[in-house]
């Protein structure tokens, strides 16, 4: 019974820390926005283009002051015409605040994403990166559809039109290279698409990290990660058919999506203080005379799974439930359905706990029964010992004697409580990594499940609740003192520890706790019938 528990309360402790330190880190300042101008955003650089067979020249382009924006109903972004990059992009639909104005910011002048050709006759592999021109300084989607053409002639004849297409509701973006070849020769060209983002932001702790940094996917490996620290010691050089790349941070994701029918390389490089991860399609010839489209997929916004697994089957992976993905897959897909059934994100939480705890009972009810078991064999243990004294071998014999007996598991106790440990942190996950939670109001004071109860009732209630739970354990009177004086503060230090939790995982806990007293009533009650107490 000791061990079982130390073991009890070692594990609380323990999560409890994972998820103290999680929060913490969530909730470190952010820096301020900086209001972005064109000269913020960094040169378009021949560095940056992935190298080829060809020498690339190492002069870097001025400063672009001719940017474009275009405005959707999801997306607003800002194209340089020095290259066609996306310098900056924001998500009107997500604001920074909940109920504020500003929309929140995923690419700005630190962090952008650059496509281009490369090749023999690729315009962004020469010393200068080709300036488009445009037909409109803005546009702006009117219908279910837009695309912004830019175009390009080199001093050959040869016509290359950048078209970026929007779609209503979507946060893609179809970013396609027609070239029609109008010299006297065949023109050789290579579509790369890559991500450049400064290394000096914040990727989180060593134990449950709120990651920031890339990843990638290719035929072989579902979903990879690779670091800012990756990417500085080793670059990748990975040949695959389809594939992806991507930078993440909390809730959001950039990704550059190619052909999936195609052999690609996926590459990473470190250039100064900006790493790049990127992906080049395979190169095309094209004859005299003839046209040759390129295509890659963008995309930009929150890790809405549905929306990701559309462009790739596995970019829904971004969404990282970490090594307990096949627990937390399945409880993310039910708490959509119930959030579908009951139009409320906390009461779904409500719903996704009584089910939880309703699946576990069978075990929380072996549990306490193997216990109960336990401590009616206090006494025959006792003249046990009093028998056999110090002689442990002769001790431990009698001991299994006595279990094989009266039929008690010693490990009855624990093995159900390890077992509810990896579904209490899946479900934690799934609330952490949830973007349908930021900002999601439950009712009352609680207006934004992903973020801390303003006047602490929750987490308050939540440590009564323990508190309870633990006048209706019968092994409290059977501690020592120093035990006995743990686990009278461990409902203070949950407390303490959950005013800065999410409210949505306090709601979670405290709605566990109020259904664990519940069961355990209904335990007890079941175990005095049958002689147990």
């Amino acid at each position: 019974m000791e061990s079982q528990r130390n073991l009890l309360l070692i594990g609380l402790l323990f999560v409890s820390f994972l998820l103290f330190q999680q929060w913490q880190l969530d909730q470190q300042p952010q820096p301020e926005p900086v209001a972005q101008t064109q000269q913020d955003v960094p040169a378009a650089s021949s560095a940056d283009v992935p190298a080829t067979a060809a020498a690339i020249p190492s002069a870097a382009a001025s400063v672009s002051t001719n940017q474009i924006t275009v405005s959707t109903d999801t997306l607003t972004l800002s194209i340089d015409t020095n290259g066609g990059d996306i310098v900056a992009a924001s998500l009107p639909e997500h604001k920074v605040e909940q109920d504020g104005e500003q929309a929140l910011t995923i690419l700005s002048a630190q962090y952008i994403a650059q496509s281009g050709l490369i090749g023999a006759q690729g315009p962004d592999g020469q010393a200068q990166r080709p300036q488009y021109q445009t037909t409109a300084k803005s546009f702006t989607m009117e219908g279910e559809q837009l695309v912004v053409p830019l175009s390009y002639t080199d001093a050959n004849g040869i016509v290359f039109e950048k078209r970026f297409t929007f779609h209503k509701g979507q946060y893609d973006v179809a970013v396609e290279y027609i070239v029609r070849n109008g010299s006297n020769q065949n023109a050789q060209v290579q579509m790369y698409s890559q991500l450049k983002q400064t290394t000096n932001v914040e990727e989180g702790s060593m134990f449950m990290p709120t990651y920031r940094g890339g990843a990638y996917s290719t035929a072989d490996t579902r979903y990879e990660k690779y670091s800012f620290d990756d990417i500085a010691d080793d670059n990748l050089n990975e040949m695959t058919q389809g594939g992806w790349v991507a930078m993440l941070q909390h809730y959001f994701v950039s990704a550059w999506v190619p052909a999936a029918n195609s052999n690609n390389e996926i590459y990473s490089r470190n250039v100064g203080n900006y790493a790049i991860i990127g992906v080049k399609q395979p190169s095309q010839v094209i004859a005299a005379g003839a046209t040759a489209t390129m295509k890659a997929d963008f995309y930009v916004g929150p890790k809405d799974q549905e929306a990701l697994s559309a462009l790739s089957e596995t970019l829904n992976l971004v969404v990282d439930y970490g090594w307990l993905w096949f627990l937390a897959e399945p409880l993310y897909a039910l708490l959509i359905f119930l959030h579908g059934l009951v139009g409320n994100w906390g009461l779904a939480i409500i719903a996704m706990t009584l089910i939880i705890r309703g699946i576990m009972y069978p075990l929380t009810k072996a549990q306490y029964t193997s216990m109960a078991k336990m401590r009616n064999l206090q006494p025959k243990m006792q003249e046990l010992k009093e028998r056999f004294g110090d002689d442990r071998q002769r001790m431990s014999q009698a001991t299994m004697e006595l279990y094989q007996k009266e039929k008690v598991n010693p490990m009855g106790g624990c093995f159900p409580m390890l077992l509810q440990f990896p579904i209490f942190i899946s479900f934690y996950w799934v609330l952490l990594e949830s973007v349908e939670l930021r900002h999601a109001p439950f009712f009352g004071w609680i207006q934004d499940l992903s973020a801390q109860d303003p006047f602490y009732v929750l987490p308050v209630l939540m440590g009564i609740s323990m508190f309870a739970m633990q006048k209706l354990q019968p092994t409290m009177a059977n501690m020592d003192p120093m035990q006995q004086k743990i686990m009278q503060y461990l409902p203070v230090m949950f407390t303490v520890f959950f005013l800065w939790f999410p409210s949505g995982l306090v709601l979670y806990w405290l709605v566990g706790n109020l259904v664990a007293i519940a069961q355990q009533l209904i335990i007890y009650k079941s175990l005095e019938k049958q002689g147990l107490k």
